[in-house]
């Protein structure tokens, strides 16, 4: 009976262990948000890096899951065709985003148009040997642009995310079902978050965009460091804030992961987003190195990272900054005043190692074809970061 009990807590030790082993070894998503480019060839994609490609976009045209643009048909063949060469690969499509989700709320709001819509995705899913879909609805039950959007959107978004789920399920393999959310607190209020996620794999947070180029006052779009309004004292924007009847905690990612987190959802359903594009600033005030201050609307309303290293950071007049608590670079132009946020090497990396400290899902970006193609890449350095023991 000693030998027994001795025999059967050795095994659950072992049982114990081999668990632990597998959580800990558990694969972390790179997923890459990916728009076919003319200057960034399909042989020069470093595949090995990633863990999903998700081909954007599709819309929803009258009532199905189709492509816009019809040259996309070819190209996203062209790409399925690389997971001979990486069998590791998942290959996704996405469906809607900013400007392309007019038909979503019409759609879901009818139980045999979703019904529809969702065969019709299992059908283009099939038709291009994909592993899954991710649901870019911008946004649920919100003004976006152009989209129709009504209170019910509320369930039916949670209706579509689960027959979805079926559908995916029915197929037979491992597929993938991500959507993405904002990177903003309001967002939530208007899907339900936990019976959501009972269908979705990941959530992929668009932690980027998080000031605008509408915006009247500078600030960082894609910051992973939470920061208080205490912290902008002294600032034009602290003024604005201070007067304004709509209160708000200042965005980063590090402030959105713990609200949802607070709501339930599990940390390893999580991804967060790297933005590789900037937002600029004309017309602003140099005090603070242009942060936080005055401007007079957009100079480039969406800069690619490979374009903002060759010609911006440290160069023609501007100078790179770094706020060690919002934990996010910037660039200033004091002869031009143009004011540049936008991720880059060292805040991709900080973002990166957050997600392996908090047992995140992992980290996703915007998209891959903005990034240089030169060696010190932002996907070389997630990659570095997501490798280092």
């Amino acid at each position: 009976m000693k030998a027994l009990k001795t025999t059967l807590a050795i095994l659950s030790l072992a049982l114990i262990f081999s668990f632990c082993s597998s959580k800990k070894e558990k694969e972390l998503a790179v997923m890459a948000y990916y728009v076919p480019s003319k200057n960034y060839p399909l042989e020069n994609i470093p595949f090995e890096k990633l863990t999903h490609i998700i081909f954007s976009f599709t819309e929803v045209i009258d009532n199905q899951m189709k492509f816009k643009n019809e040259s996309y048909s070819q190209k996203l063949k062209d790409l399925v065709a690389y997971k001979k060469k990486y069998p590791h690969l998942k290959v996704m499509i996405a469906c809607g985003g900013w400007g392309g989700c007019a038909g979503f709320s019409d759609m879901a709001n009818d139980p045999k148009l979703r019904q529809g819509f969702v065969k019709s995705t299992m059908d283009f899913i099939k038709e291009y040997n994909l592993d899954g879909t991710d649901m870019d609805w911008e946004y649920p039950g919100m003004r976006g642009a152009g989209n129709m959007f009504r209170k019910e959107d509320t369930q039916n978004f949670t209706a579509l995310m689960k027959e979805l789920r079926e559908g995916l399920d029915a197929i037979g393999k491992d597929m993938t079902l991500t959507f993405a959310s904002a990177g903003w607190e309001r967002y939530y209020d208007h899907i339900e978050t936990l019976e959501v996620m009972k269908y979705a794999d990941y959530m992929n947070v668009m932690t980027y965009d998080l000031a605008g180029g509408g915006s009247p006052y500078t600030a960082h779009h894609t910051n992973l460091g939470a920061y208080t309004l205490d912290d902008l004292k002294g600032t034009p924007i602290y003024e604005a804030i201070s007067k304004s009847k709509r209160k708000r905690n200042p965005r980063s990612a590090e402030n959105i992961v713990e609200y949802c987190k607070n709501l339930g959802v599990k940390p390893e359903q999580i991804i967060i987003g790297g933005a590789f594009y900037g937002r600029a600033w004309k017309g602003v005030e140099p005090e603070n190195n242009g942060l936080y201050q005055k401007n007079k609307g957009v100079w480039i309303g969406w800069a690619q990272y490979g374009n903002i290293r060759d010609k911006y950071e440290n160069k023609g007049g501007f100078v790179r900054h770094w706020d060690s608590i919002a934990k996010a670079p910037y660039l200033y132009s004091a002869k031009d005043s143009i004011f540049i946020s936008y991720d880059d090497t060292e805040s991709v990396k900080l973002k990166t190692r957050f997600v392996k400290e908090n047992d995140l899902g992992g980290i996703m970006f915007w998209q891959l074809t903005d990034d240089t193609q030169q060696k010190n890449s932002l996907l070389n350095a997630i990659h570095e970061e997501m490798v280092e023991k």
